[in-house]
């Protein structure tokens, strides 16, 4: 299904956009060395429901996970990279984690991730390869905008993302969003321009750039949903849930420094 908001529902997604941006951003801010998976799942869900506002996540059960999801947000350490289930981890000073949230507000979803590096030690290829998803999401966005097509988005992002020497997985990609989190069109992180889905103001798309250090391969956890890199090697991912409208592209879920 793709779903257009009508300008009355929009509002509704900002307003889920800006939730998921500050979530995102205190649970940052709180990922310390030593800080447990399992608390800052806590800690998200304390704020979604203090917030007013359901999980897209933790009754979540699609066909490639072992669900229910039975969790808040998806934390992925190191060679994790997607759907991270939360668990009895403590972090280590280097260790690079990735936190993916959705939540619904006031009936439209929003959803974003952000990586980072814990602690003061910055692994030099850790720092390039979030940088080359941040820059495949700001071409991805750049691409969208009424009359574009799905095509010009997925080739914006696996242009940065082949540029830097990143190998791409098509699996998983981004996605339409509204009503429900998983939503027509998927969003390749690489592809031809000028091809597919032609956007159109109140469509909303979850970007997500992620990529694996050396390698398109995914081996699934024990756990059933945690995709880890085939070789062991460290992944890195970004997402933005964006709004197309008359003019471009809306980014919905920036920080609240950012937002104006």
């Amino acid at each position: 299904m793709i779903e257009i908001l009508t300008p009355t529902e929009l509002p509704r997604a900002k307003d889920a956009g800006a939730l998921v941006a500050d979530i995102l951003q205190t649970l940052k801010s709180r990922s310390a060395v030593g800080t447990n998976l399992l608390d800052i799942d806590r800690w998200a869900q304390t704020m979604i429901v203090e917030a007013g506002a359901q999980s897209c996540y933790v009754d979540y059960e699609p066909s490639f996970g072992r669900g229910p999801f039975g969790h808040y947000i998806c934390t992925a350490v190191n060679d994790a990279v997607l759907h991270g289930l939360p668990h009895d981890y403590t972090l280590a000073d280097g260790d690079l984690l990735t936190l993916d949230l959705a939540v619904s507000k006031g009936g439209i979803a929003a959803d974003s991730a952000i990586s980072f590096i814990v602690g003061t030690s910055k692994p030099p290829e850790s720092v390039a390869m979030i940088s080359a998803t941040e820059r495949a999401l700001s071409a991805g966005i750049a691409a969208a905008g009424p009359g574009a097509r799905i095509g010009d988005i997925s080739h914006a992002i696996g242009s940065v993302l082949s540029e830097a020497g990143y190998p791409i997985n098509t699996e998983f990609g981004g996605h339409g969003i509204g009503s429900t989190m998983h939503q027509d069109p998927h969003v390749a992180n690489t592809g031809r321009p000028g091809r597919g889905y032609k956007l159109r103001p109140g469509l909303l798309l979850a970007l997500e750039p992620w990529v694996m250090a050396d390698t398109d391969k995914l081996v699934t956890d024990d756990d059933g949903w945690t995709l880890r890199s085939a070789t062991g090697c460290r992944t890195a991912h970004s997402e933005h849930t964006i709004a197309i409208t008359d003019d471009g592209a809306e980014i919905l879920t920036l920080p609240k420094e950012a937002r104006s």
